[in-house]
């Protein structure tokens, strides 16, 4: 968690997601830490989506799988954060003479292939423990190229793979769709999706531009000073735009960075768990004395005395 910036209060709320820049940091030092490249895929299969998000929730009340597809699409913002969802479907349903693919119409998929993966691994996931006796997936393309691990794919998905295909795909056999669930209940369902739609209400509302900065900086904040032009580039815009927007917002690039340090070193000292020389470095200090001097202009107090007063 401190490595990519996180701290207990992060994890607090249980309806707040991990910014996706964050997610990815979160991937890559799981992959490295477990020795283990498939890890998007293994974890997939071995945990389930009633337990991480309040869409699994409901997808697991839902009346049949073309319910569940249904609020799939309506609720897929609150798992993560990709701009299909605020122009089309992620996931839309195309007949073949083969069966039925189910087609992921995320952007840019070749940007991070671990979010198909984990999306594949997670329908077969939730059907094959829920049915364990019927296949669900029959075949799977992936536009991204076959990865060093790729003979794990089949492995653990337990279907062909094919890798520098021209869609994200899973095949399933037309029955699926008209597969009616034995754990609906309307009036669990109505409880879960009032919650639902209250949350993407409050998402609607905060995608300001200073919370999309705050998302990039977050993973890289101990590699200290960042330069604005790669985060306005990461946004996909100029700079003198960045700064338009910003002063639109009432904030300028400077005052977003050091609210974030200040924040997330409070955080941290708060919690006791890193000394204040561990808490400079993670929130992009070289020295400790420059993160004193910074931390006592931000909060009237040095670390140390901030500490003691939080504990």
């Amino acid at each position: 968690m401190a490595q990519v910036g996180l701290c207990e209060a992060d994890l607090a709320d249980q309806d707040a997601r991990v910014p996706l820049a964050i997610y990815k940091e979160i991937v890559r030092r799981a992959k490295l830490a477990t020795g283990d490249p498939a890890f998007v895929l293994n974890h997939a299969i071995d945990t389930q989506l009633e337990d991480i998000s309040v869409v699994g929730l409901i997808v697991h009340t839902s009346k049949s799988m073309a319910d569940s597809m249904e609020q799939l699409n309506r609720y897929s913002r609150l798992m993560v954060e990709v701009d299909v969802m605020e122009t089309g479907e992620r996931f839309s349903i195309q007949p073949g003479p083969e069966g039925v693919w189910i087609v992921d119409n995320r952007p840019d998929p070749n940007s991070f292939p671990e979010l198909t993966e984990a999306a594949f691994g997670r329908f077969e996931s939730e059907f094959r423990r829920e049915f364990p006796d019927r296949p669900f997936a029959r075949a799977i393309e992936v536009t991204h190229p076959a990865p060093s691990y790729a003979d794990d794919y089949e492995r653990i998905l337990r279907c062909p793979v094919t890798f520098g295909a021209t869609r994200n795909a899973l095949l399933i056999a037309p029955e699926w769709l008209v597969q009616e669930f034995d754990e609906h209940s309307d009036y669990v369902f109505g409880i879960f999706a009032e919650k639902a739609d209250a949350l993407l209400a409050e998402l609607e509302t905060s995608g300001t531009l200073r919370a999309r900065i705050e998302a990039l900086l977050m993973p890289v904040l101990h590699k200290g000073e960042v330069s604005v032009e790669s985060i306005a580039g990461a946004l996909g815009m100029s700079r003198q735009t960045l700064y338009r927007r910003l002063k639109e917002e009432g904030v300028t690039f400077a005052g977003i960075l050091n609210d974030l340090r200040c924040r997330m070193a409070s955080d941290y000292l708060a919690a006791r768990k890193v000394s204040v020389n561990e808490t400079a470095y993670l929130v992009g200090f070289s020295e400790a004395s420059s993160f004193v001097r910074a931390f006592k202009r931000w909060t009237g107090q040095t670390p140390a005395e901030y500490r003691a007063a939080a504990g």
